[in-house]
C-alpha cells in the first residue's frame, strides 16, 4: 500500500507539472549558453526567469517553442517529449511563443491580425481569406479575445498606428485566439512606459489559471508582483527556484543577481 501511495503521489506532482525540462544544454562554439538546465512548471501558474543580460534565459525560451535545437537534455509537455518536435508541432500541443512567432501584421487591423490567429487555430488556409471575411463566427470569436485584452474599441484601427503598448496587448491576444495551454513570453514589458506596463500586467494577473504562462522579464517590480514562481539564471544555469518571498530573501541569488539593495 505504501508503494501504491508514493506512487500515486508520484503521479499528481507530474500531472501539476505542464512543462518539465531535465539536464537541458546548448554550446555555441566555446559558450556554454545553457549549463544543465532542469525546470519544472506548475499548470496554471505564472512562472517568471530573471537573470542578468547574456544569462541564456531567452536562449532557453527558444529552446522551448523550438526555434533551437538542444545539443542534450530533454523537454516535456504536457506528460510526453517535444524535443524532437518543430515549432509548429509545439503550437499544435498548446505550447506559444508570444511576441515572436504571432507577429502583429501592421497594415492589417487589430481585428483582421485576431481573426488571422483564430482562422490558424482552427486550421483553416490564409487562401480563403476574402470568403473567410464575412463569416459572422469568426469575427465575433476575435472581437471576443480583443474584448478580453480591453482592445475591442479598437477593433478598427490599423495596427500601425496604435501605441507600442497596445501592440503588445495585440500579440497577446493572437496568442490567446491559438487556444494555446501555456505560453512563453520574453519580455512582454519592454519599451512600456509605466501606464502601459501597468496595463499589461493587470492583463498577465487576470490571465492567471486560465493558462500557463513562463516568462522573461526585467521589470522585477512587476515580476514581484505576479510571479507565482521565480527560477533564477546565472551563466547559462539555473541556480534557484522558490517562491518570491524565498528567492528574494536567499543570499546566493543576492549575490549572483539580485544585489543586497533588492532584496
Amino acid at each position: 500500500m505504501a508503494g501504491l501511495a508514493c506512487l500515486i503521489a508520484r503521479e499528481k506532482i507530474m500531472a501539476d507539472h505542464i512543462l518539465r525540462v531535465s539536464a537541458l544544454n546548448k554550446h555555441f562554439g566555446g559558450i556554454r549558453a545553457i549549463d544543465d538546465v532542469n525546470l519544472s512548471v506548475e499548470q496554471g501558474r505564472i512562472h517568471a526567469i530573471i537573470g542578468p543580460n547574456g544569462a541564456g534565459k531567452t536562449t532557453l525560451i527558444s529552446q522551448l517553442c523550438g526555434e533551437i535545437k538542444p545539443d542534450s537534455g530533454e523537454i516535456e509537455f504536457d506528460g510526453h517529449s517535444i524535443v524532437k518536435y518543430s515549432m509548429a508541432r509545439r503550437a499544435r500541443e498548446g505550447l506559444a511563443r508570444s511576441f515572436q512567432i504571432t507577429s502583429v501584421l501592421l497594415p492589417m487591423t487589430l481585428l483582421e491580425n485576431v481573426m488571422l490567429a483564430v482562422q490558424a487555430s482552427d486550421g483553416h488556409s490564409f487562401r480563403f481569406w476574402a470568403p473567410v471575411m464575412k463569416q459572422v463566427a469568426l469575427k465575433e470569436t476575435a472581437m471576443q479575445y480583443l474584448a478580453e485584452l480591453g482592445l475591442d474599441d479598437r477593433a478598427q484601427r490599423i495596427a500601425a498606428n496604435v501605441s507600442h503598448g497596445e501592440q503588445r496587448q495585440l500579440e497577446v491576444a493572437m496568442a490567446l485566439a491559438m487556444k494555446p495551454r501555456m505560453m512563453l513570453l520574453d519580455e512582454p514589458m519592454a519599451g512600456m512606459g509605466k501606464e502601459e506596463g501597468g496595463v499589461m500586467l493587470d492583463i498577465l494577473n487576470r490571465l492567471k489559471g486560465k493558462v500557463t504562462i513562463l516568462l522573461v522579464e526585467h521589470d522585477m517590480d512587476a515580476v514581484f508582483r505576479m510571479a507565482d514562481q521565480l527560477s533564477v539564471m546565472v551563466n547559462g544555469h539555473i541556480i534557484a527556484t522558490d517562491t518570491v518571498d524565498n528567492i528574494r530573501s536567499n543570499e546566493e541569488v543576492q549575490r549572483a543577481y539580485l544585489g543586497d539593495g533588492n532584496a
